[in-house]
C-alpha cells in the first residue's frame, strides 16, 4: 500500500470516528487468526502515551492496522525510531504519523520545568526544543511545534528512513488531535 492510500484510510477512519460512525474494522475472531503469523500495518503512528488519543480509535481501525508506538510527549527517542524503523524495514509500512494532541500533559510539564525525576526530566528534555523555538507562543504551537521537530529528528537520526523516504516512497506527517471533535488535523 502506499503512503497516499494509507493517508486516506486514516483520514477516512477519522472522519467515521468524528461523525460517531464506527464501523470497528478487523475486530474479528476471524481477524485474530490472521494475524496468528505476521502482521501488515498500514500506518505507523508515534502518539502520545495520553489515555485520551489511542490512535486505532480515532482512526477507527482494527487489529494488524496500525503500528502505534505511544510514549508521552510523542518524542523520537531511540527506543520509538527503532520501533519505526522495524516497521519500515519489516512490515513495508509507507506512512508515518506523528500525533500530538490538545493538552498534552508532557508538553505542559516541559514548560513547568523542575525537577521530575531522573526518567522523567530525560523524557522531558526532548520537549524543551520545541519551547525555546516556540517562544510566546500557544500550547497547542508548541504541541504543532513539538510534532515537527520530533518527525525531524527522527528522520535526521535514522539512515534507515532518510533511504525509505528517498527511494521507497514512504512519507512522515505530522498531525493534532482536538478532544471536543475527535478531528485529527495535519499540518507541515
Amino acid at each position: 500500500m502506499t503512503a497516499q492510500e494509507a493517508f486516506e484510510l486514516l483520514k477516512e477512519g477519522n472522519a467515521r470516528f468524528v461523525a460517531n460512525q464506527l464501523e470497528h474494522p478487523h475486530i474479528s475472531a476471524q481477524r485474530k487468526i490472521e494475524l496468528k503469523n505476521g502482521q501488515e500495518p498500514f500506518a505507523i503512528v508515534l502518539g502520545c502515551a495520553d489515555s485520551r488519543v489511542p490512535a486505532e480509535i480515532a482512526f477507527d481501525q482494527g487489529l494488524g492496522d496500525i503500528f502505534t508506538i505511544r510514549v508521552a510527549g510523542n518524542i523520537a527517542n531511540t527506543e520509538s525510531i527503532a520501533s519505526i524503523e522495524y516497521a519500515v524495514a519489516h512490515l513495508d509500512t509507507r506512512l508515518i504519523v506523528v500525533l500530538g494532541h490538545e493538552s498534552c500533559g508532557a508538553v505542559g510539564a516541559a514548560i513547568a520545568g523542575g525537577d521530575n525525576g531522573h526518567n522523567l526530566n530525560m523524557l522531558l528534555a526532548h520537549i524543551t526544543p520545541a519551547i525555546s523555538s516556540s517562544e510566546g507562543s500557544s500550547m497547542e504551537d508548541i504541541v504543532k511545534n513539538n510534532a515537527r521537530l520530533n518527525a525531524q529528528h527522527m528522520i535526521d537520526r535514522s539512515p534507515i528512513l532518510q533511504t525509505a523516504i528517498e527511494k521507497d516512497g514512504v512519507e512522515v506527517k505530522c498531525a493534532y488531535y482536538h478532544f471536543e471533535t475527535g478531528e485529527v488535523e495535519y499540518f507541515d
